[in-house]
């Protein structure tokens, strides 16, 4: 996004709102003159590389400014090192490697001689901001220096999803750390990742001058295919109908995905006001890249200085009326340094830890890579049964079974499993007694809260409905979302308050609201457009269905990806479970004859 720089007298030194009395710059940097200099330069770099997002900032509450600033200086220093033309790729990515390198070492110093570095980390530990969730980000800019191509839009919108959402994931954590949080309705994620792709897409189509330049075409075939000819003559910098064409399905498509009223439904009207004007600053950019033409090849389009003050003049009085009206939670003491190695900012991770042996001392079966299943599922049964034996309440056998689910954790890390999905709780366990659900859903809180997972090469997700759920356990499962999304390792997905033909249900609707949209022939609907339209779309085939509890039905999980499941149960109630367990049902699978509807041969069927 790009617009002019506009004047403002909200510097470090303005006095936000607090929730007692005025707050100064001063308090929070104490009396660091080099500290007070850094967020300074912080805050007249994001102006000069991004106006669009500068003018953005100044829409938050003035006690997040400095750190917005921080945040959006680094991503600029990240993207010029990465297009820098004074050296070839190699050495491009090099330079963008130390910098990330150098903000490692200096989050565990606490401090930086480099300014920029200097603010970041002060803001990461003002506020409490895990930065390790910057390591695509910071990766794709290393990567960035090399010409990428896109097979299609999915493999685009991966590469986004790597760079941009990061970043803002880190301004949302600090509208939660505010007290203001930038909540987002489950049923509305689709639209602000719309969104994103909306930015994105808007900022490839400005500067496609300057990366046509530097030999850098960021487009997916998929799109460039669609108007013939037009890869060639952008290549070659011609304005062509071929290429018109393209820029303008690409301006309308784009202009489709920014324009997502509903994403900020339900939200704090001082946060809703920095995404509904940051669509508004995008529109208006579009219009400026349709009005540009064959300019567009040369430089960079601006909206003219009355649209953008159209766009920023109300939206200003709007955030100064929600901040002066609501309470806002400031910062308190900057975190202590921990001398230990901790994660690392550029996303290295370096903190992450084996899991813990198995009490006894039991290793994982070797299981030959072409026998191992990618991605099992549990129904984790038991509990209540497990704890009524005992003569205990049956809340307490779900307390168990935490402890349980965390062995299956180790379990599927020792051996190598990619994908570990765990049925916590269904859409009809709300029929339950009312203490039970309550302890259930305070047991997945403090696991949260407490962590045992944190430090383990774990991406954890969620899949279910937010209705019913308490909104600080929602808001801590997609935080976990958002903290572990770069780890490589074993994906995690909690099934809570899921149910199969619920998430099928949803799956058509986003169908039907895809083809309304045109974005979708409804006559070609095929199994792989349903699979790309649910919630987790990355998410393969369940190979192994393990259900313990001695009852043998899948209770409405996972029907879609479960239909050629092997299926494996089990007598034992879960909390009776360890990782021994996991690694027999998966020694039972390797063992077993997938055919997938074919016959074996010698067959007589």
């Amino acid at each position: 996004m790009h617009a002019t720089p506009q004047s403002t007298t909200a510097d470090l030194d303005a006095a936000p709102r607090a929730r007692r009395g005025r707050l100064t710059a001063r308090s929070l940097t104490g009396e660091d003159p080099a500290l007070r200099a850094a967020y300074r330069l912080c805050r007249r770099t994001t102006r000069q590389h991004d106006p669009a997002i500068y003018a953005l900032i100044r829409l938050m509450p003035a006690v997040l400014r400095p750190a917005g600033w921080a945040l959006w200086a680094a991503a600029s220093v990240l993207d010029d090192l990465a297009d820098q033309q004074d050296a070839g790729p190699a050495e491009r990515a090099a330079r963008v490697e130390a910098w990330t390198e150098a903000l490692q070492r200096d989050l565990a110093a606490g401090t930086s001689t480099d300014p920029v570095r200097h603010a970041l980390v002060d803001t990461a530990l003002r506020w409490r901001l895990d930065l390790s969730g910057l390591q695509g980000a910071m990766t794709s800019a290393r990567d960035d220096v090399h010409d990428r191509h896109f097979a299609d839009w999915a493999a685009w919108r991966a590469w986004r999803n790597e760079g941009i959402t990061p970043w803002v994931d880190q301004v949302r954590h600090l509208f939660e750390q505010v007290g203001a949080p930038m909540t987002l309705r489950l049923d509305r994620r689709g639209d602000y990742e719309q969104f994103l792709d909306g930015a994105q897409l808007t900022d490839l189509l400005t500067d496609l001058g300057s990366d046509l330049v530097q030999g850098l075409l960021l487009l997916p075939q998929e799109a460039l295919d669609a108007c013939p000819g037009a890869e060639d003559d952008l290549r070659q910098g011609r304005w062509s109908p071929a290429t018109a064409a393209l820029i303008g399905a690409m301006t309308d498509l784009a202009r489709q995905w920014v324009t997502r009223p509903a994403m900020t439904r339900g939200m704090h009207p001082g946060a809703a006001t920095v995404l509904n004007t940051a669509a508004r600053l995008l529109r208006a950019q579009l219009d400026a890249v349709d009005a540009a033409g064959p300019a567009l090849l040369k430089r960079a389009p601006r909206p003219s200085l009355v649209t953008r003050a159209r766009v920023l003049s109300p939206a200003r009085m709007r955030s100064r009326l929600a901040w002066s009206l609501t309470p806002l939670t400031v910062p308190g003491p900057r975190l202590p340094v921990v001398k230990a190695s901790g994660p690392s900012p550029a996303g290295e991770d370096t903190a992450l830890r084996p899991p813990p042996p198995h009490p006894g001392g039991a290793r994982p079966p070797q299981i030959a890579a072409d026998r191992m299943p990618s991605h099992v599922a549990v129904i984790m049964d038991g509990n209540g049964r497990w704890a009524e034996q005992r003569g205990l309440p049956r809340c307490e056998g779900h307390r168990a079974g935490t402890a349980a689910a965390h062995e299956m954790v180790y379990g599927a890390l020792e051996i190598g499993l990619r994908h570990l999905t765990l049925y916590a709780f269904s859409t009809e366990n709300w029929k339950r007694d009312t203490e039970e659900i309550t302890v259930i859903l305070e047991a997945i809180r403090r696991d949260l809260d407490e962590g045992p997972l944190r430090d383990l090469d774990v991406r954890q997700r969620w899949s279910g409905r937010p209705d019913k759920l308490p909104e600080e356990l929602v808001q801590a499962l997609l935080r976990e979302e958002r903290r572990t999304r770069a780890r490589t390792g074993l994906t995690l997905t909690v099934c809570f308050n899921y149910g199969g033909r619920d998430e099928i249900t949803r799956t058509a609707a986003a169908l039907a609201q895809a083809a309304r949209a045109g974005d979708i022939d409804p006559r070609l609907i095929g199994q792989d457009d349903f699979a790309r339209h649910l919630p987790h779309p990355d998410m393969p085939d369940v190979d192994l269905l393990w259900r313990t509890g001695n009852e043998q039905r899948t209770s409405n999980f996972l029907p879609w990806q479960a239909t050629y499941a092997e299926l494996h149960f089990t007598p034992g109630h879960w909390p009776d479970a360890d990782r021994r367990d996991l690694w027999q049902a998966i020694t039972e699978y390797s063992r077993r004859q997938r055919r997938y509807g074919a016959a074996t041969r010698g067959s007589t069927w």
